[in-house]
């Protein structure tokens, strides 16, 4: 078994490292929260900090169980403090710990405590953050392996297919580290991402909510995977639902999606008025976490590879710190993706191909109908004119995109 190194967010772990703040790390199950904590405890320990000074516990092993008292587990905490040292302390699936604020917030008063905890992403939504911590933590949301992670972590001979085989291979089989860790095939990793899928469901989303029409959450599920990238709304999937003689209405619609998007199962795309420089609050997109997780549950298409590539290209850009909405151009068109960071923006169109003239003049026309000086992307799968300059808009190979930093 080999170790897949998260390099960007140990990174950022190790620039947080003894600021007076909580460090909470948030992610979709089983996306490497707990292994990432074992880097850096690995980080520490080669750099000075000794294992006394390490205090970890995993509350979904029954060995701590006892402790899910938030008194009994302080008093258990404060026992193993090292005086005059700093102590590092993390708890991983926190929120099996009843009222475990009083816990962390009595930990983070003290001097030589610095506080790292994870949890299931429905217990740790930012809105729930700022009121359990009252605003005192910073929040790292992890993904899932990225492309060129999952380069990165194959075996050595894997390494050297080509660049197009692999990118098939991690739509397949997906993008969860255990897939890779463990050389998962494809029958292996569907099975595999089936526990995945079938514990968010239940745990996240259906015990928290408290939903009681587990089969129609499924059906709602299934929709919201076949129709990434698709402009939708609670209403749409209602009526879409009835027609297929199962009826539901708009408000129990919108109640799943919050569940599945807490979760992070899926990631909601809001549209942007490019013209107007305002946010539109109907009709947005909505994004996987996972394509091997979708292609398990839904059956696509051969159509389908632009929508995949569309969704690994959402993800990205939030994986590069990016604030992403869909570009709206009111009667003129729609752009897949406008990206916001310090004040600025770019725009970015996302096709499988554009090799045929029609599609990249397709393309091509909601960016030249963009007048601003912002950056403009076309990212496609061609190999062939891959790298190309049409009046200002940079034409790029995704799966080299995807590689870079």
């Amino acid at each position: 078994m080999k170790r897949i190194e998260r390099k960007e967010y140990l990174d950022w772990l190790i620039r947080q490292r003894e600021k007076q703040i909580i460090k909470v790390v948030t992610g979709v199950r089983r996306c490497g929260k707990s292994t990432l904590f074992e880097i850096y405890h690995d980080y520490l320990l080669e750099n000075g900090v000794e294992p006394t000074q390490i205090i970890s516990l995993n509350f979904e092993d029954i060995e701590y169980e006892d402790l899910r008292d938030y008194k009994r587990l302080y008093e258990y905490v404060k026992e193993r403090l090292v005086p005059d040292k700093m102590n590092y302390i993390f708890f991983d699936e926190i929120q099996h710990v009843e009222q475990y604020q009083k816990t962390v917030d009595s930990l983070f008063l003290r001097e030589n405590c610095d506080v790292y905890i994870t949890g299931s992403n429905a217990y740790f939504m930012s809105g729930e953050l700022a009121t359990l911590l009252t605003g005192r933590y910073a929040e790292l949301a992890m993904m899932p392996l990225s492309f060129k992670e999952f380069c990165e972590g194959l075996e050595e001979d894997e390494k050297q297919l080509p660049l197009n085989v692999k990118f098939q291979k991690y739509i397949t089989v997906g993008s969860f580290p255990y897939v890779l860790k463990y050389g998962y095939g494809v029958q292996e990793a569907k099975e595999y991402m089936q526990g995945i899928y079938h514990t968010i469901l239940l745990n996240d989303v259906v015990k928290r909510l408290k939903i009681s029409d587990v089969n129609m959450l499924e059906d709602v599920t299934r929709f919201m995977l076949f129709n990434i990238g698709n402009r939708t709304s609670p209403t749409t999937i209602a009526n879409t639902m009835t027609s297929k003689q199962k009826k539901i209405d708009p408000k129990t619609v919108d109640r799943y999606i919050r569940g599945l998007t807490d979760s992070l199962l899926f990631y909601e795309a809001r549209r942007y008025n490019i013209r107007g420089k305002e946010f539109l609050s109907t009709m947005n997109k909505y994004y996987a976490a996972d394509m091997g997780m979708r292609n398990m549950l839904v059956q696509g298409s051969s159509s389908d590879v632009g929508h995949i590539l569309e969704n690994l290209v959402y993800l990205e850009l939030k994986r590069r710190g990016f604030e992403v909405y869909v570009g709206q151009l009111g009667t003129d068109g729609e752009i897949d993706f406008v990206t916001m960071r310090d004040g600025k923006l770019a725009y970015y169109q996302v096709a499988a191909s554009t090799l045929d003239e029609e599609v990249l003049k397709r393309e091509l026309a909601p960016l030249n109908n963009i007048k601003d000086n912002y950056p403009k992307y076309l990212l496609t799968l061609d190999e062939l004119f891959e790298d190309m300059n049409y009046d200002g808009v940079q034409k790029l190979n995704a799966l080299k995109w995807f590689l870079e930093s």
